[in-house]
């Protein structure tokens, strides 16, 4: 294949306000160049073999070339990788992506620009101000603080709102400059610093006394609005999910990450997944064929999982059957998302558990147990065996098989690993006793110690977030805390859980 250069913005910095265009290229990288301002959180989106370079620039600090960046572009684009180039906000503000594309083009290299959600655009919107007012804003100049001696300051000084980007180093000269070609010194300023991160910081003030309110502090990186928009910052909605600025670590298997991950940055936060579980069909299909072959003689099937429920579907289509095959026998399954999954095949529960777990099955069930035939498809091993035990007790004939295995991967991901060693990570949320289990036995390999307080350590300042009280116990028994359990022991309930702790 041909390598290409994607020119990406990253936007802002927050994972959330990245294009969806610059998601998928990112997560398909084979060669990640980046800048120093990018989000360290938007690396882990990259694959594990993406080969990742730092060429960022930072005033005061060694930094690479701008020769030396195009040549990489050029040499991996030539050795036929997709070369993701990650620069900060909008790829052509203030950046140096016309020399990249200069030389991209003498190379004969194919380039694709991706834009990028400007911090010039989004950092007073997520700090509640707005840029243009019919009354005080009718225009607005984003400019670069970077050389002020070379910019008009009388025509600046006329415009209603200024936006500086790049300028907190001569912020002293800016304030000089306006006063002297006419700006009020009682002009409203604001310095929005790390914007859209839990960084960030806010001053509010005047041309007048800005500088003596932040002297001595290092404001870089910032942007800087000047006008009487400013003002209106208490009028307008600032916008604060509940989960802004928090990094969620899942640990649900890869295959059922995504509706969780999408459920949180609905609330603002940033997700990262760390699999637990590996889902995989059982060592053999003999004991579930025999059971769909005799469905007739079965009066309930129970499912609890949307896994049981797909691989025991899965398995009826295998071995030629239709949904007929279940016109005579009743289906309880237990949980809203194992509902949900059971509806994919046109199929409504006769019985759901108020509670949505599979103890309160027993004492809600809506006839009497006794010499009831019931199929219970089931994870191979390492299931909870009470449901078992107490159908038995009501004098259920329960005949179990196994439908699927969920295992524990040989290595924790590398990405995730990072994230919670560079203390990164500020939730981590459990959906089961076994996500809890494997993840203290992956952490306990990566730590290469079973020393408990090593992992203890690590998990200080981490809240630890459970599904429900089974899963709550296991995290007592292996991590000796948790922050936060969910009223409902869904998804849904464990998202709710925690924006309402958070807000």
């Amino acid at each position: 294949m041909s390598g290409k250069v994607y020119l990406v913005g990253s936007g802002v910095g927050n994972i959330n306000y990245l294009t969806l265009r610059a998601y998928h290229l990112i997560a398909q990288s084979e060669v990640l160049i980046y800048d120093a301002l990018v989000d360290e959180k938007l690396l882990h989106l990259v694959p594990e073999t993406c080969l990742k370079i730092n060429v960022g620039k930072r005033a005061g600090q060694p930094s690479t070339q701008q020769n030396q960046i195009n040549r990489l572009l050029i040499n991996y684009c030539l050795l036929g990788k997709q070369v993701i180039r990650l620069k900060s906000g909008d790829p052509l503000i203030f950046g140096r992506v016309n020399e990249e594309i200069k030389a991209l083009n003498e190379a004969n290299c194919s380039y694709e620009l991706v834009p990028g959600i400007s911090s010039a655009l989004a950092a007073p919107l997520l700090t509640g101000i707005p840029l243009t007012d019919k009354e005080v804003g009718r225009c607005f100049t984003v400019l670069t603080g970077h050389q002020p001696d070379l910019l008009n300051w009388s025509a600046l000084a006329k415009i209603d709102t200024l936006v500086i980007l790049m300028g907190t180093r001569n912020l002293n000269k800016i304030v000089a400059h306006l006063i002297s070609n006419g700006k009020s010194p009682h002009e409203p300023i604001a310095i929005i610093q790390n914007s859209g991160t839990e960084q960030e910081k806010v001053w509010i003030a005047t041309l007048k006394t800005i500088i003596e309110q932040v002297s001595g502090l290092s404001l870089s990186p910032a942007i800087i609005i000047i006008g009487n928009v400013v003002n209106l910052r208490s009028m307008s909605s600032s916008i604060s999910l509940p989960l802004a600025h928090k990094t969620v670590l899942i640990t649900r298997a890869k295959e059922q990450s995504s509706q969780f991950s999408h459920l949180l940055q609905q609330q603002g936060a940033n997700t990262l997944e760390m699999p637990t579980l590996e889902i995989s069909p059982p060592s053999c299909w003999e004991e579930l064929d025999l059971a769909i072959e005799g469905l007739s003689s079965f009066d309930w099937l129970i499912l609890t999982s949307a896994n049981g429920v797909k691989f025991f579907f899965q398995r009826l289509e295998a071995l030629g059957h239709d949904l007929r095959v279940l016109s005579n026998i009743k289906i309880a399954v237990v949980g809203k998302k194992t509902a949900s999954y059971l509806k994919q095949y046109h199929l409504t529960p006769d019985f759901i558990p108020p509670n949505f777990i599979a103890d309160s099955l027993i004492d809600s069930f809506p006839e009497s147990l006794s010499h009831q035939k019931i199929l219970f498809p089931r994870v191979e091993t390492g299931g909870r065996e009470i449901l078992v035990k107490e159908l038995q007790k009501q004098e259920a004939n329960i005949v179990e098989v196994p439908a699927y295995q969920s295992g524990c991967p040989e290595t924790i991901n590398p990405q995730a690993w990072e994230a919670l060693k560079n203390k990164q990570v500020n939730i981590i949320t459990f959906t089961s006793s076994k996500t809890v289990k494997n993840f203290y036995t992956l952490v306990e390999k990566a730590l290469k110690t079973q020393s408990k307080s090593d992992i203890l350590s690590l998990l200080e300042q981490v809240c630890l977030a459970s599904i429900g009280p089974q899963t709550s116990k296991t995290c007592y028994d292996l991590l000796e805390r948790v922050d936060i359990e969910a009223q409902e022991y869904t998804l849904d309930g464990l998202t709710e859980a925690l924006v309402n702790y958070f807000s």
